[in-house]
């Protein structure tokens, strides 16, 4: 069983840190009224979670070039910044949360799938920085969320071990990500209801960060209350 100073807490960022896929759905729908992909937005979306090539990839149907994916990436990426750069907040409780849990000697991370610059244009904008020990994002990774490779190299950055991490996660894919990892997982009814998230059986779901303390997090991996 590990301890209070080998337990880590493992925060996807889009949906989880900010609710922010708002945003996200925005930048994509321009993006199809210039590309005309053939997928429709709404199946679609079931893909978030995934890195930028992956999407990419799923959204025109064919593997895509090194210099499609950062065109691409660029095009989407900017649209998104410039709609949220005066919006970025942090979901409720967020930071009370990671804050305690720092005052507890948890190890905490970020294990994202966005790029870097969308990692850098949140912290930028959030006090939240002093609480994280690894910023993991989609360069650290040749495959995407649901494979399990971002998470294990961040819990391998923070010196855990799998079974004592705890992953925060609102995507499909990203819920699976964190249970491939062989991860405790909790999952946050931000981007999708929890009757749509209650079918990946996740350890926990809640509302946002306000519902949830260091003695729920510490007995999803020690079994205490």
């Amino acid at each position: 069983m590990p301890n209070e100073s080998e337990l880590a807490a493992l925060f996807d960022m889009d949906g989880v840190i900010v609710d922010n896929m708002a945003f996200h759905q925005k930048a994509w729908e321009l993006f199809f009224d210039k590309h005309r992909p053939p997928m429709t937005l709404e199946d679609f979306m079931l893909q978030f979670g995934r890195t930028n090539r992956d999407l990419f990839e799923v959204l025109f149907q064919r593997k895509i070039s090194a210099e499609e994916e950062a065109r691409f990436g660029e095009e989407k990426e900017a649209l998104y910044r410039e709609a949220y750069a005066h919006h970025v907040e942090a979901v409720p409780g967020f930071v009370d949360f990671v804050a305690d849990l720092k005052a507890h000697n948890v190890r905490t991370a970020v294990a994202t799938s966005a790029p870097r610059i969308n990692l850098d244009f949140v912290l930028e904008r959030l006090p939240i920085a002093p609480y994280l020990d690894v910023l993991a994002d989609s360069s650290w990774v040749a495959r995407g969320k649901p494979d399990p490779e971002i998470y294990l190299k961040t819990a391998s950055a923070l010196g855990c071990l799998p079974r004592a991490c705890v992953v925060f996660e609102d995507s499909f894919a990203g819920i699976r990500s964190g249970q491939n990892a062989g991860m405790k997982v909790v999952a946050l009814a931000t981007t999708h209801p929890l009757e749509r998230l209650s079918p990946y059986s996740p350890d926990l779901i809640i509302p946002d960060f306000t519902q949830v303390d260091y003695a729920d997090f510490r007995a999803l991996i020690v079994g205490l209350s």
